[in-house]
């Protein structure tokens, strides 16, 4: 089931869309700001983002320029601005797709399928199967990882971890959610195999940087160093 983040400060129109896009299938997360939706994806991941421009705090504008210096996730703008130019920007910006209030539900679920269907396509063809942080470079074609241009030699469950992390570089990842990915069965509490992975890829980043790559949030899990 795919899950969409919806960015409305209006409360009739994000519950509109949450109906709407629950009917046929969605699992929805709702957010009235823009920094409600940085806390949101910042600990979920989504597989796309309707955004609102005129945001409290934060703006639309705002949060995409911040979100896609760090994820690929398909937006969506959806706003009352139907100049040319705004939209130019937005797309420029990193918007995938902009569509001008009001609009119709049919048109923007065809929009939603079509957007997501181009990102699992990009997945497919391997456009995002080489994935870069810092000095560290993870290729999911040939599952080799390098740091500073020196290969790094990783089980698969290490090469695995990496890899999560690096798709979301701003997530933080519980241990659970770690482990079901990793090993690709439900996670039975294993705290100390979790641990001992994430100690074992540290050391070996270790020996060729002093740099950190992996952070540990105490009582939620580890995500990416900045």
């Amino acid at each position: 089931m795919n899950r969409i983040l919806v960015v409305e400060d209006d409360l009739n129109i994000n519950n509109m869309l949450r109906e709407a896009l629950e009917e046929v299938g969605y699992e929805v997360v709702q957010a009235y700001s823009g920094t409600e939706a940085m806390l949101n994806v910042s600990m979920t991941e989504f597989d796309l983002i309707l955004l609102d421009l005129m945001l409290p705090g934060m703006s639309g504008e705002m949060f995409l320029k911040s979100f896609r210096k760090k994820e690929r996730t398909p937006v969506i703008v959806l706003s009352a601005k139907d100049e040319l130019d705004s939209k130019v920007d937005l797309l420029s910006c990193g918007a995938d797709d902009y569509i001008t209030k009001p609009f119709q539900l049919k048109e923007l679920l065809v929009r939603i399928e079509v957007a997501l269907r181009r990102m699992n396509q990009k997945c497919q063809d391997g456009i995002i199967q080489c994935l870069c942080h810092k000095e560290l470079r993870l290729d999911r074609n040939s599952y080799e990882v390098t740091l500073k241009g020196e290969l790094l030699s990783l089980t698969k469950q290490e090469f695995k971890i990496l890899e999560l992390l690096l798709l979301h570089p701003s997530k933080v990842f519980s241990k659970q959610e770690i482990y079901n990915y990793a090993w690709e069965e439900y996670f039975i509490g294993e705290d100390k195999t979790i641990n001992v992975h994430i100690s074992n890829i540290r050391m070996k980043l270790k020996r060729i940087t002093e740099e950190d790559y992996i952070d540990t949030v105490w009582g939620i899990g580890f995500k990416l160093s900045k």
